[in-house]
């Protein structure tokens, strides 16, 4: 009972196995083929779709007629089939580098962007260290100015014990007050430019940060960009080996399947013919 399932449903499994990886590679192949040909995508669709059913006809064709057919037609069928092969993975590999293609640009961009922020931030933090200086050398003046107005002279009254008072000079006096307020106006002013660059700081560190941590291509390429990282390997170089991996295995296991359902099938039948009963 189980052979007998065995020999009649597993040549159908294989059947629309190689019925599956045909029709995903003649999509991907048909849609490669379209965009690299965009001007007349059309055209190209169906040109390439019936090249497509061709191949596995020749498949078939070739399998189930290799002894019996015509030693040249065999020739360039065989030939036929393998360009086939060859065009289909060219039309998998133009889609698959054009989804690449478009990814990729998006995390240029993004870069991009993340690259102008940083240069930004860069300029508001040399404004914000010439700002702290500025406070610093303007909060050392009024110290000194301070310092300079409490200084107090000797000057002549015989009235004074010792014929001598200390006092402050009135025109030294109104000169340190100028000069202080002048300062602090001053200090005022810095300390307003030194909170706008600070906070435009801050706001730029925060973008930086959200471009950092929420941008899907970030995701989408980031296991590229740890194996890259990891071998010292360009991502450019990584995804065109794999790409030619996936096109090495993708249209040759179609073809492969395809010979191998016919292979299956003519057992199946084999066996039919062998276990029928016959007529006395």
């Amino acid at each position: 009972m189980i052979n007998r399932i065995k020999r009649n449903l597993f040549p159908s499994i294989i059947a629309l196995s190689a019925l599956s990886v045909s029709a995903s590679a003649a999509f991907y192949s048909v849609s490669g083929l379209s965009k690299l040909f965009a001007g007349a995508s059309f055209e190209v669709i169906i040109m390439a779709g019936s090249l497509e059913v061709a191949k596995l006809v020749i498949a078939s064709l070739l399998y189930q007629y290799w002894d019996t057919i015509n030693k040249l037609l065999r020739a360039y069928l065989a030939v036929a089939a393998f360009i086939l092969v060859l065009i289909t993975s060219m039309g998998i590999y133009g889609f698959l580098s054009a989804a690449y293609q478009e990814t990729y640009q998006k995390l240029v961009v993004n870069e991009n962007q993340i690259e102008f922020l940083e240069n930004k931030a860069k300029f508001y933090e040399d404004d914000v260290t010439r700002y702290d200086e500025e406070l610093e050398r303007i909060s050392g003046n009024i110290s000194t100015l301070s310092n300079a107005k409490a200084t107090s002279i000797q000057v002549r009254d015989t009235s004074a014990v010792g014929g001598l008072r200390s006092t402050v000079s009135t025109a030294e006096l109104r000169l340190a007050q100028s000069r202080i307020k002048v300062e602090e106006d001053n200090r005022k002013e810095v300390n307003a430019k030194r909170t706008i660059a600070a906070d435009s700081l801050q706001s730029i560190k925060l973008d930086i940060l959200s471009l950092q941590n929420n941008s899907d291509t970030v995701g989408e390429l980031g296991p590229l960009q740890y194996l890259s990282g990891l071998t010292g390997t360009p991502m450019d170089k990584i995804i065109n080996i794999l790409l030619l991996v996936i096109i090495f295995v993708f249209d040759p296991l179609a073809i492969a399947l395809v010979v191998a359902a016919n292979f299956a099938f003519d057992i199946s039948v084999s066996y039919t013919h062998l276990t029928l009963p016959t007529k006395a």
